[in-house]
């Protein structure tokens, strides 16, 4: 009796324990279906057959719906997706009220991923399959889920919530970033700084390769991490904030490392810069480093939100509602900068160019995103907003080829007319052999008769860079005009007056007497005569 009863008993806990089991094999509802497909993958529970019953349909073999819910488990663990089972809908009739369809999908980073109604199961969408295999080997690169297979075997021991093998691995991706940090140190210093130093470069390999080499090596480092940290499993939490940190370590250093290319992108755009003729583009280059650091940092902060799963497209759209008042607010700013550019792209003048516009005059010292600045000949400083320089009619004496000097030479009253001749002749000479002058223009002729003197126009062309060139080649001309008036015996004139007496007792009268006019025309038919 006593045998018997005991049969009839575990027959009936074989019987309820089965059926307890077999409760959990639950496709009712999205719920049921992905708490089935979760469940039976634990440790404590693993049943890969019961596992795969949500994948279980027409045309899907027992072996394939057990390999894709096994990488479907392995790819959200290994990319810490956490899945909150509270959220997830128990209505047997639940539609997508976006889709207006019996489905549910579960990530919205996977929408592809998803659980259809069919013959009231909820079940894997067919068409999901091929999606939960891309999203494995996106997890897995390069074969790495290989290791899931070896792993496991070193050790199953848990300790503090962690398996033997996932210290065991944590602790050789640790020693392999280390010595790959060491190795890309290495690499740059010695290797590459000794080829830039042999190609002439001590500079670029002092003050920039070195700050970039560093953050080369923690981005290969970290790349190193995201790849295999994924093998180890961790559990879904810790592998969700692991994760994450690492995503957003990787555009971080990205972002350091192209950075301090732009350094290295300057200095070689510094050098070409030397090499031309015009000084504005020296003034170029600090702009346009700051420009594309600017850019680096902007765009590496929205990579580094984008993976921190902070949604940018509301940022950007409250940036740009944002910007239209800010443009409103600063549209002077905005002017000045568009006249910046305009004076880069037009080059109306060049550092060093002495311009003139409106009040303004003096030397151009620097030109800013916003702003000029302007040395006064009174040794101040002007700062005229970029865009009023690219609205304003500029004189640029800087671009002069040519120096024009004018000036007016007076001789005395009772210099020969001969005497005139000869001089200006010299002068002319003195244009022709000067180094500094133009030869194919100048205007040298006697052609006034002043209140006081005889004047000789004097107008040449000096060929200088600068204005100090000019003042020299002024004083040099000057001086040989000097001496080939002293040389030939010419008197410059000064103002002067002379007071005459008509009558004065002793004297003879000054009252000049004049010629008949048959007398005067006979005389004029010599001079002319002559003249031939």
């Amino acid at each position: 009796m006593t045998k018997q009863l005991l049969f009839i008993s575990l027959c009936f806990i074989s019987f309820f324990g089965h059926t307890q089991d077999s409760l959990f094999v639950d496709l009712s509802s999205p719920y049921g279906s992905i708490r089935t497909h979760l469940f039976y993958l634990q440790d404590e529970h693993y049943d890969e057959i019961k596992a795969a019953q949500p994948f279980i349909q027409s045309g899907v073999s027992e072996e394939l719906a057990i390999k894709t819910a096994i990488q479907l488990k392995q790819a959200w663990d290994g990319e810490g997706t956490y899945i909150t089972m509270e959220t997830i809908p128990k209505d047997p009739n639940y539609r997508d009220s976006i889709r207006n369809r019996n489905q549910y999908i579960i990530n919205e980073h996977h929408p592809a991923i998803l659980l259809v109604k069919q013959n009231d199961q909820w079940i894997y969408a067919k068409s999901s399959f091929a999606a939960i295999e891309d999203f494995h080997d996106e997890i897995f690169p390069f074969g790495t889920d290989k290791l899931l297979q070896l792993l496991p075997k070193i050790g199953t021991r848990k300790i503090m919530g962690l398996y033997l093998y996932q210290y065991i691995g944590i602790l050789i991706l640790t020693l392999l970033s280390v010595l790959i940090h060491k190795v890309f140190s290495v690499l740059f210093e010695e290797i590459i700084t000794r080829l830039l130093m042999k190609a002439g470069y001590e500079k670029l390999a002092d003050h920039f390769m070195m700050p970039v080499a560093r953050p080369i090596s923690l981005f290969v480092v970290i790349l190193l991490l995201r790849i295999f940290l994924p093998v180890l499993q961790l559990p879904p939490d810790t592998s969700h904030w692991v994760m994450l940190i690492l995503k957003a370590l990787l555009p971080l250093f990205g972002t350091i490392v192209f950075y301090r290319l732009v350094d290295i992108l300057s200095m070689y755009l510094e050098h070409l810069a030397k090499k031309t003729e015009s000084t504005l583009d020296d003034q170029l280059v600090p702009l346009l480093r700051k420009t594309l650091k600017t850019f680096v940092v902007g765009v590496g902060t929205l990579f580094i939100l984008e993976n921190l799963d902070i949604p940018i497209i509301p940022l950007l759209t409250g940036l740009s509602i944002g910007g239209l008042a800010f443009a409103l607010a600063a549209q002077d700013t905005i002017k000045n900068f568009f006249g910046s550019l305009m004076i880069f792209i037009d080059r109306p003048f060049q550092i060093g160019d002495w311009i003139t516009s409106g009040d303004i005059d003096g030397s151009v010292e620097e030109v800013g995103f916003r702003s000029s600045r302007i040395r006064t000949f009174r040794n101040s400083l002007m700062y005229v907003p970029n865009g009023k320089l690219a609205d304003s009619v500029i004189d640029n004496h800087g671009m002069r080829q040519y120096r024009r000097f004018y000036t007016q030479i007076a001789v005395t009253y009772d210099t020969p007319p001969e005497l005139i001749n000869t001089f200006v002749e010299g002068l002319r000479k003195i244009v022709e052999t000067h180094p500094d002058t133009r030869k194919d223009y100048y205007n040298v002729y006697f052609n006034d008769m002043a209140a006081f003197s005889l004047n000789i126009m004097f107008y040449i062309f000096f060929e200088v860079p600068d204005w100090g060139a000019e003042l020299k080649a002024r004083h040099e001309v000057l001086m040989q005009i000097l001496k080939l008036g002293n040389e030939l015996g010419v008197n410059f004139a000064f103002p002067t007056q002379t007071l005459h007496m008509e009558n004065f007792p002793g004297q003879q009268s000054l009252s000049p007497s004049y010629t008949s006019q048959d007398e005067a025309n006979q005389k004029m038919a010599a001079f002319f005569e002559n003249q031939k």
